[in-house]
């Protein structure tokens, strides 16, 4: 017979249907400790489609292996929607990195300095973790860069999208004019 535990799970799966359930609290906590800043609590969603790869149907990387759209920009809206989803993919990765940059330079700080010098296992650790922060960085920059794309975009098009605007537009409703009577 299982037995529920404290947290929730049975005593048949000995915990591991949550096997990382409170990972991020963890890592939030150990990189907060150590560095005495504030980390934001980040949700991490994987979707494991292993059969996208058989409707993919051509070469390439089929679009369940793919964390943007497929580059086809033939609107406005695909434009839109490359960005956005190019904008939210970086700043979700580069949160991601800067916490992992963090929580490796804690790890190695912990590493006896082979010298014996003083404080000469956190210098180590920083110079390792700085590439880790230039990666995160530069996502947070390509985010930046793909909404300057489609502001950029918005501008250089805005006679075309104009154009075509207008007629899109749904025909307005008669108004009641209630002063003439």
């Amino acid at each position: 017979m299982a037995t529920t535990t404290r947290n929730g799970t049975t005593g048949a799966d000995n915990g591991k249907g949550h096997k990382f359930a409170n990972a991020g609290a963890a890592a939030g906590g150990f990189v907060g400790a150590l560095g005495g800043s504030f980390v934001p609590p980040v949700n991490v969603t994987v979707n494991n489609n292993k059969n996208g790869a058989a409707r993919g149907g051509g070469g390439g990387r089929s679009h369940a292996e793919s964390l943007l759209p497929a580059p086809e920009f033939t609107s406005p809206a695909q434009v839109r929607n490359y960005c956005n989803t190019l904008r939210a993919a970086a700043v979700t990765l580069s949160i991601e990195v800067a916490m992992g940059a963090e929580i490796l330079k804690g790890v190695l700080a912990a590493v006896p300095d082979p010298d014996g010098r003083a404080f000469g296992s956190r210098v180590r650790a920083a110079k390792v973790a700085r590439k880790m922060h230039r990666s995160a960085d530069a996502l947070r920059d390509a985010a930046k860069n793909a909404a300057a794309c489609y502001a950029m975009f918005q501008q250089e098009y805005e006679e075309e999208i104009n154009r075509v605007r207008h007629r899109a537009r749904k025909p307005q409703q008669p108004v009641m004019n209630w002063a003439q009577q």
